[in-house]
């Protein structure tokens, strides 16, 4: 039943690889290979290892690593140079050497970024062929190179704004030195080079640096109007004072005028920019002696300066953006691949051409989203929530500002650890924002709660802890990740470990606030409920936060839920968090914050006759047994004791409503991704899955200590492979993490670090071997026998638990017509979706009665039209189907048809159909 691993000694017997810093004095290698010493290799792979640099250490351990992976690979003789390139990059990665940048290996195997880091995925053929640190390596990499390309996009398209381009004039080197400047920054200033937001404000300060100092006859009429005043040269100080003008530096004129007409053209927010120049990019020039000049930057000096802090970093040259060099070039796009709207055959005023969607574009739209609801709200309790505070039996306001202030200054000074520690106001300047999303949404919960239940005393609540510390770590995790600065687009989360943290990613706020994840998952879901501005991907990004709790972080040493586990197992309920029987009912999404921090005093108590042994199989979850929300006493006013029960009846303990929805969420999430890992490997046997979900549900109800640091998807993949054994159908743990790499949300540290013992990680081979397999071995076992255990009911997967109040929503009765409704009164119809033919705005004047005619032509026009209103000279294609979407596109293909044809044609489809399935039916009867 073990899967055969590969011949390797034990982990925990297995030395650490040598580094390149580790080698004695005595035993160090030469830095010049020799071909002697190397004649088991292939000559061209020692000659790429000796115009890399390479020591023998690495050219030794990368020839060991092309070995192992040769044999699995296809086409190794078209890619060899290439692949050899990669085992190089990794081995010397491994190794901690600085033989060789990754340009310089880019520029040796003519591979652009994309290029290259696709070739070193594909040396991962085997489980542990690549470790995780190579992994996380290639990750950063990667996001600060689509950082980097996206900022020098932007950069390059306001330069055409910002200056007077000539052929090969003195504004060509200015703008370098520009460029080169902005990269110094970046690798000095901060250390997450991969956070675009600030980055770019950045830019946007060197921008305003470079141009005040240019001639002005090299700018344009707006830049050049837009400067304020020529800055005067340094005043020459008296010796007396030299000293005292060394020890406190004057701060760097600012010239506000400009940095507003520099924020306005790119959409940035002129205050966060300004904060950014005052307190982290002056720092930055102080250390140039650039502070105090007039004069533009020497290039030949930023130059030099620059090509230290690459040659330190060992990544790619960013400079090679400017020159158009081949290995930093981006993919090419064709104009029909990018994202863009159909125009509206509009009025004039309203017919707008809207640009592009871009990275930065992107991150500015959503910031200003943030900013602009938040407008009304302050960084003080309203006037509203005031009085719900003065109402509860203990008034908890001076705990609330206290508790403001100390987590307050705790967010600054980490953030200004993780980001530089330039950046700690910038970090103040977050937390004031999500301060005031604070406040706003805690008003909303407490009105609503106050409708629910008619009471206005929320005392029990409102001097709950952790019901605040979880509300304010919901809105900073929001604010952080609208700021892009908590995201999961490298393809997992912030593991922690790091000697310098510069990952804010989640759950990085809850190691700032000093939360357990198991509480901050209670306030998700009243959080999204109580906010409707929030933003489609915000919603999306606190989903996938709630399942990251889910999956792993929940089960961490020291979580609140096994404590609650514990009790539920040992005192006395004979019920399981989720009875296997409500699998098949939907997921009720009625819950709220009060509900479960205060659960388990909220919910009645259920009792059970003394005789019975077990409960019905028709009996709900605990958390449907809870009296109604007309009848449920108020949150302030829970009772601590259960009401005493007969004699003649067995008291239970109150079941915990935050325990049964988490079960309830995470059985759903556990089936949702075997489901999809079944359709990858084993929709030849579909008679497998609901067996694999069985065992899967059984371990997760009755073995749930096995998920104690660790995974979901660990025990889901354990899972597949021990049916898959004994079912004698044959899948490799191999084949499955190939196949589970291509799933969404995964991390390949997921199956390469799984814990064995207390401090000891492996494969999820060894995992299988040593633990889950040993666990299990005999309920594993009674599948193969004749009479196998019951299989458990299939939950219910909806797509989602959380609706997005901006997603169209569809008419009943039809698959193809939907509605959006509106986001904000501030919006003018014009600018919503879908972008169709005529916009219909219910609730707003429709204007005359003309309209309404068009309509009537609309859909009384036979006229088919495919002319595209893109006018990209594209040859028209036919209309496939008719679809309203929240990218304002009408057709599968992206364009839009005139006047009504579409629609006309879609109903001709309809009918065409309909009278073919009917003929057919017909057919089948006169047969029968």
């Amino acid at each position: 039943m073990p899967p055969k691993k590969r011949s390797s000694t034990p982990a925990q017997n297995k030395q650490p690889k040598p580094t390149v810093e580790s080698v004695s004095p005595d035993k160090k290698e030469s830095p010049e290979l020799s071909f002697k010493k190397h004649r088991d290799k292939d000559a061209e792979f020692v000659a790429l290892c000796k115009s890399l640099h390479v020591t023998d250490l690495v050219c030794d351990d990368a020839w060991k690593l092309w070995t192992n992976v040769q044999d699995s690979m296809d086409n190794v003789t078209d890619n060899q140079t290439k692949l050899w390139g990669a085992c190089l990059f990794v081995s010397l990665t491994e190794l901690d050497g600085a033989c060789f940048t990754l340009t310089q290996v880019l520029k040796a195997v003519r591979l652009n970024v994309k290029q290259f880091f696709a070739v070193v995925s594909k040396l991962d053929v085997n489980i542990d062929a690549i470790s995780t640190k190579v992994n996380s390596v290639l990750a950063r990499l990667e996001k600060k190179y689509d950082v980097t390309l996206a900022l020098y996009q932007r950069f390059e398209k306001t330069c055409q704004n910002i200056f007077v381009l000539g052929s090969d004039g003195p504004e060509r080197e200015t703008i370098r030195s520009c460029w080169t400047l902005f990269l110094l920054a970046k690798g000095r200033a901060f250390q997450m080079e991969d956070d675009l937001v600030i980055s770019f404000q950045l830019l946007l300060c060197t921008l305003e640096f470079c141009i005040k100092r240019c001639p002005r006859d090299l700018l344009q009429p707006l830049y050049k109007s837009a400067i304020s005043k020529v800055l005067s040269p340094p005043t020459r100080t008296s010796r007396r004072n030299q000293n005292k003008s060394k020890a406190r530096p004057p701060e760097p004129e600012v010239d506000l005028e400009l940095l507003r007409t520099l924020c306005n053209e790119n959409d940035c927010n002129a205050e966060e920019v300004k904060n950014v120049y005052q307190t982290s990019f002056s720092a930055f020039l102080d250390s140039l002696g650039l502070s105090r000049t007039t004069d533009f930057p020497q290039g030949s000096v930023l130059t030099q300066q620059y090509e230290e802090l690459y040659l330190k970093s060992r990544d790619f040259d960013g400079r090679l953006f400017y020159d158009g060099d081949e290995t930093v070039l981006a993919p090419a796009v064709k104009i029909s691949q990018l994202e863009r709207t159909p125009k509206k055959n509009v009025s004039e005023e309203d017919n707008t051409i809207i640009p592009p969607q871009t990275p930065i574009r992107a991150a500015m739209a959503s910031i200003k989203q943030l900013r602009g609801d938040l407008t009304t709200s302050g960084d003080q309790p309203s006037t509203n929530l005031e009085t719900y505070f003065k109402n509860c039996t203990v008034d908890p306001t001076q705990d609330v500002r206290k508790r403001l202030e100390v987590l307050g200054e705790a967010f600054s000074v980490r953030f200004g650890q993780a980001v530089g520690p330039l950046f700690v106001g910038l970090g103040r300047q977050r937390f004031n924002l999500g301060v005031k999303l604070y406040y706003k949404v805690m008003e909303a919960m407490l009105k609503s709660e106050e409708k629910r239940l008619s009471v206005q005393n929320f005392s029990k609540l409102l001097n709950d802890s952790k019901f605040h510390t979880s509300l304010l770590a919901c809105a900073l995790e929001v604010v952080m990740a609208t700021y892009g600065e908590s995201s999961f687009k490298t393809g997992g989360y912030n593991l922690g470990g790091d000697a310098v943290e510069t990952n804010v990613c989640f759950p990085w706020i809850l190691n700032v606030v000093k939360l357990a994840a198991f509480d901050f998952y209670k306030v998700i879901e009243s959080f999204i409920k109580a906010d409707p501005t929030l933003s489609k991907d915000t919603v999306k990004h606190l989903e996938t936060c709630e399942n990251l709790i889910m999956e792993s972080i929940a089960w961490r040493t020291g979580s609140p839920l096994f404590e609650l586990l514990r009790q539920e197992h040992e005192g006395g309920a004979a019920e399981q968090a989720e009875a296997p029987a409500t699998f098949s009912q939907p997921l009720q999404h009625n819950h709220t914050a009060a509900d479960l921090y205060l659960s388990p005093l909220r919910p009645g108590l259920r009792v059970l006759p003394a005789e019975s042994s077990t409960p019905p199989s028709s009996q709900g979850p605990p958390s449907s047994q809870a009296p109604p929300s007309s009848q449920a006493p108020p949150s302030s006013q829970a009772p601590s004791q259960p009401p005493p029960q007969p004699a003649s009846q067995t008291p239970r303990l109150p079941k915990s409503n935050s325990l049964s929805l988490f079960y309830k969420k995470l059985y759903r999430l556990a089936y949702t991704r075997l489901k999809m890992l079944c359709s990858y490997l084993l929709h030849s046997h579909p008679e497998l899955e609901p067996i694999i979900w069985t065992l899967f549900q059984h371990t997760l109800q009755h073995e749930y200590e096995l998920m104690k640091d660790r995974h979901l998807d660990q025990l889901m993949m354990s899972a597949m492979y021990a049916i898959c054994k004994v079912k004698s159908v044959d899948l490799r743990f191999k084949t499955i993490v190939t196949e589970y790499k291509n799933m969404p949300n995964t991390n390949q540290e997921t199956f390469k670090h799984v814990l064995i013992t207390e401090g000891h990680y492996d494969s999820i081979i060894c995992f299988y071997n040593q633990v889950f397999m040993q666990k299990l071995k005999t309920n594993i076992l009674q599948y193969a026998s004749n009479r196998p255990p019951t299989l458990s009911p299939i939950p219910q997967t909806p797509r989602s638990p959380y609706k997005f109040p901006s997603s169209p929503l569809r008419v009943p009765g039809s698959n193809n017509v939907y509605i959006s409704p509106m986001k904000s009164p501030r919006m003018s119809p014009g600018l919503m979706t879908p972008r169709s033919r005529m916009l219909v705005s219910i609730g707003e004047s429709f204007g005359l009665s003309n309209r309404f005619q068009k309509i009537n032509q609309m859909v009384n026009s036979s006229e088919r039209s495919f002319k595209r209103s893109l006018d990209l000279g594209t040859t028209p294609k036919p209309l496939k189907r008719l679809r309203f979407d929240m990218d304002g596109q009408d057709e599968a293909d992206g364009s839009k048809s005139e006047g009504g044809s579409a629609l006309i044609q879609k109903l001709a489809e309809i009918r065409c159909n309909y009278s073919r399935q009917q003929k057919m039916k017909e057919d089948t009867e006169s047969k029968k």
